[in-house]
């Protein structure tokens, strides 16, 4: 007697909250993209298959289908090539759960495993000129509170070349104040590191943590309502200070800026100058040899 085809959202359910959650322990992020991937995928098959999620079974996601959904991502949608290759693994990483929970759909469960990533074009990462950087810290209206945060923000993003993700969820108190002010930064594949700050950046901090203090919270860079800001809004604050750095450096309007590139901006333009080791600046010690990128970031070019 032949088994009726499994529902698929017993394993999808199990797949979010055990396998991600409490198996692999990965980062909210992480798993905020693997939604969204399930997310796009069902709409999918609900307008061109005519499945509802509900009675979704694993055999209707076989290879062909999933190669459609990840063309119709770049057709449809528009996403690059590197998009799509991250919604394909979220799904061979689903599929290879499904594989240990549903031995008999090992078969489609290969056949979507072997599909492969689609080869992309690495583009040179952009970077900013001195007079280009100088005019973007000076364009927001530091006589309000919004231009003193954007202010704060970008010179903290400049000098710390953190993401801009680490600069949304950033706290005061990973900011430590001292001899040497340095933030405490918790990264990209869970990683924690600590960066030195210009005297000139832990003086706008000071002041600024001063003045935000008031919202009872503790995040650095919060909204208008003392709730974090989002990546979306940290990018529209960087573009609105491009937009009035304008007219004091022209060559700003012919370039695409993102807080990527501005993360990017010191090693590529001082990387030569300033590959000293860590103990030539006043009050370090230790023979630890730092990378000409970090060596950058310990003193205001």
């Amino acid at each position: 007697m032949t088994t009726a085809p499994s529902l698929i959202s017993p394993y999808v359910q199990a797949f979010f909250v055990e396998h991600l959650q409490q198996h692999k322990r990965l980062s909210p992020q992480t798993i905020a993209s693997c939604r969204d991937t399930f997310r796009l995928l069902l709409n999918f098959m609900k307008h061109t298959r005519g499945i509802e999620p509900s009675a979704l079974r694993v055999t209707d996601l076989d290879a062909p289908t999933i190669l459609a959904f990840l063309d119709s991502l770049e057709q449809q949608r528009g996403n690059r090539v590197r998009s799509r290759n991250i919604r394909l693994s979220a799904l061979r990483t689903f599929f290879r759960f499904v594989a240990l929970r549903a031995p008999d759909s090992v078969e489609i469960a290969t056949r979507v495993l072997a599909i492969p990533r689609k080869r992309e074009d690495k583009k040179l990462i952009g970077y900013l000129t001195r007079e280009e950087i100088k005019a973007l810290l000076a364009a927001p209206d530091r006589s309000q509170w919004i231009g003193r945060r954007d202010h704060a923000l970008l010179l903290t993003l400049y000098n710390s070349g953190a993401r801009v993700s680490e600069m949304v969820t950033l706290t005061r108190p990973q900011v430590h104040f001292g001899a040497t002010t340095f933030l405490q930064l918790y990264g990209k594949g869970r990683k924690e590191r600590t960066v030195p700050l210009w005297p000139d950046t832990a003086r706008v901090l000071k002041s600024w943590f001063q003045e935000v203090e008031a919202f009872g919270r503790p995040m650095a860079f919060p909204n208008t309502r003392g709730n974090p800001l989002s990546r979306y809004g940290a990018k529209y604050l960087l573009q609105r200070a491009v937009q009035r750095a304008v007219a004091r450096c022209p060559s700003l309007s012919t370039k695409t800026i993102t807080p990527h590139v501005v993360r990017h901006y010191l090693p590529c333009l001082t990387m030569s100058d300033n590959a000293k080791t860590f103990t030539d600046r006043p009050g370090n010690s230790g023979s630890r040899r730092l990378s000409p990128d970090r060596c950058t970031r310990h003193s205001f070019p």
